[in-house]
């Protein structure tokens, strides 16, 4: 999925197949209760609450956080992020019946998306896959553009959670790429005292990390 030439039946295929993985596999709740836990600070004379969703996929989880704010009454300006140009058309596709959510193809470390202002950054299966160095310069710029905070919804790397991956994708998985990527991210995702270390590199001084299902660390950057 790192690859942005990506394209074609076997993106659609993937996408398709990791909305219901997550899903069913109960990790998006993660980034939903980080976001319940951030809007505390937000006041709603300032206009919709502007939530970035950093490579966004599918814009499945755009749906689910449209889905929670109408349910809150909250407003809501949802906006998904991906380089891939291919990605951000199934996007689109995905979530046409939501008028609140827009998608935008913009390279993280451009300096366009760098000039963006928001309030709430989400971060969801995305951090695993840069290197540490890059990961922490990148969440010190991307904290200082965000109003409220970042919510990161991200992988445990554990034996348990690897073995389990593996054998779900390879018994059900048609996609080649979620049957190798899905176990991939597990290798490449963190323990906790690396998220502690990423913070600290990062300079970032006012965090909460906690484990979750599913293997999942949340980390609400404040």
């Amino acid at each position: 999925m790192d690859d942005l030439d990506c394209t074609g039946a076997v993106v659609d295929q993937t996408l398709r197949e990791l909305e219901v993985i997550n899903k069913w596999l109960g990790g998006n709740h993660v980034t939903i209760d980080g976001l319940e836990r951030l809007i505390g600070a937000y006041d709603e004379k300032t206009g919709p609450l502007v939530i970035v969703d950093m490579g966004c996929g599918g814009g499945d989880m755009l749906k689910l956080v449209a889905r929670w704010a109408r349910k809150n009454g909250l407003k809501v300006d949802l906006i998904g992020v991906d380089a891939n140009p291919h990605i951000i058309r199934y996007a689109e596709k995905n979530t046409d019946e939501f008028h609140e959510i827009r998608f935008l193809t913009l390279d993280i470390f451009s300096a366009e998306f760098e000039a963006f202002k928001y309030d709430i950054l989400l971060a969801t299966l995305f951090t695993h896959h840069f290197e540490d160095d890059q990961l922490a310069q990148l969440l010190g710029r991307l904290h200082r553009q965000a109003r409220l905070g970042i919510v990161i919804n991200d992988l445990h790397r554990h034996w348990f959670a690897f073995y389990s991956i593996k054998l779900l994708t390879t018994l059900f998985s048609k996609s080649a790429m979620v049957r190798h990527d899905a176990s991939v991210s597990v290798l490449r995702a963190f323990l906790k005292k690396e998220l502690v270390r990423l913070m600290r590199e990062s300079g970032i001084k006012h965090y909460r990390i906690r484990w979750m299902w599913a293997f999942r660390w949340q980390i609400i950057i404040y």
